[in-house]
């Protein structure tokens, strides 16, 4: 194994990362629209159905977004964010959104494509990816989709099978009634190993997600996870997985960038975003900072204990990032986004046919 790659067989396995989302109905998959796009340099006849999609992960603060921007302009592709949160429009600072600048030219798509005083889903996401993907192709162009959602990357390649269960709104009417502690507990005794997965506060305070949970499971049995159907693309998986204590320190300076950044920082814009009609019910179920600055602006912590109760909450949600891909034996992880080794294999793939 090259020097440059990192072995991950001592993570443990968890099933999902913290997502903002729910899931509904599965779209059919477009192979057809797909196929119109017609030949490019990554894309030949024999490949009609298995397009190529370079796909970069890992966990936050790796630099993934970096790395997209680089191989895209080495290599002649466009972005797609695959971030639960930064589909939504007003959230910024907040999530680390990359930026015009940051984008260097390179077009990027799923970034503020929703409000978020609307839910918006695995669903929604893998239809708009599609879209996007089709759209790219069209240009001659290779997607490259970056991002530390993992649930709705999986659910976009076919890693994962969305739950086709339709709203239940007598259901959802009656769960409503209930505190998060009650779902949390209902889900528990219904589906522990989705339960399982909520590991941390915010996913177990998430009352829409909690429901959702508990209306697929009430349906079918139990939420489905991995469902390793065949491919919709010929992927690459490049993986960015820094050591722990590089990771640690890269994730403080931007948690500190962000609180003291452009426009009044991350506590401005939880302002902003209150001001314009986002309820802090809503911004808590946003997750993460957000769950914590609608918190401080409601006078219920100190700025000081947002500050820990951040630090350690990004540091769990990374590490349950790098346990979610664990399980994702394609993924060819690197410690540092800057080696060579990146555009050597992303070459050598591009060049199989």
């Amino acid at each position: 194994m090259p020097e440059e790659r990192l072995e991950l067989s001592h993570l443990a396995i968890h099933d999902f990362e913290s997502c903002a989302s729910t899931n509904s109905a599965t779209p059919a998959l477009p192979f057809e629209a797909l196929c119109e796009v017609g030949l490019n340099a990554y894309n030949t006849p024999a490949m009609a159905k298995k397009q190529k999609v370079l796909i970069i992960v890992g966990p936050t603060s790796s630099g993934k977004s970096a790395l997209a921007v680089e191989l895209a302009r080495k290599f002649n592709g466009e972005v797609i964010s695959a971030d639960s949160r930064q589909v939504y429009r007003g959230l910024d600072i907040g999530t680390g959104k990359i930026t015009k600048r940051e984008m260097n030219g390179v077009p990027h798509h799923l970034l503020d494509v929703a409000s978020p005083k609307r839910q918006f889903t695995a669903n929604d996401f893998v239809e708009k990816s599609y879209s996007a993907i089709a759209s790219i192709l069209r240009k001659g162009k290779l997607p490259i989709i970056a991002g530390g959602t993992g649930f709705y990357i999986d659910a976009l390649v076919g890693r994962i099978a969305l739950p086709n269960v339709p709203p239940n709104a007598k259901l959802r009417a009656q769960l409503e009634k209930k505190s998060t502690t009650q779902l949390f507990a209902m889900l528990k005794k219904c589906d522990p190993r989705r339960a399982k997965t909520m590991s941390s506060p915010s996913e177990r305070n998430n009352k829409v997600r909690l429901i959702r949970a508990l209306e697929v499971t009430t349906a079918i049995g139990k939420v489905p996870m991995f469902d390793l159907r065949n491919r919709t693309y010929d992927t690459l998986w490049i993986g960015i997985a820094p050591p722990m204590k590089q990771l640690e320190q890269k994730i403080t300076i931007r948690l500190f960038g962000r609180i003291r950044g452009i426009r009044g920082g991350m506590i401005a814009e939880a302002k902003r975003l209150h001001s314009k009609g986002l309820s802090y019910k809503r911004m808590e179920e946003l997750g993460l900072e957000y769950r914590s600055l609608a918190r401080l602006l409601q006078g219920k912590i100190t700025h000081e204990e947002m500050v820990v109760e951040l630090s350690h909450a990004i540091r769990r949600y990374a590490i349950r990032q790098m346990h979610y891909w664990k399980r994702n034996k394609d993924i060819q992880w690197f410690k540092d986004t800057r080696t060579v080794g990146i555009s050597k294999t992303v070459k050598v793939w591009l060049e199989k046919n």
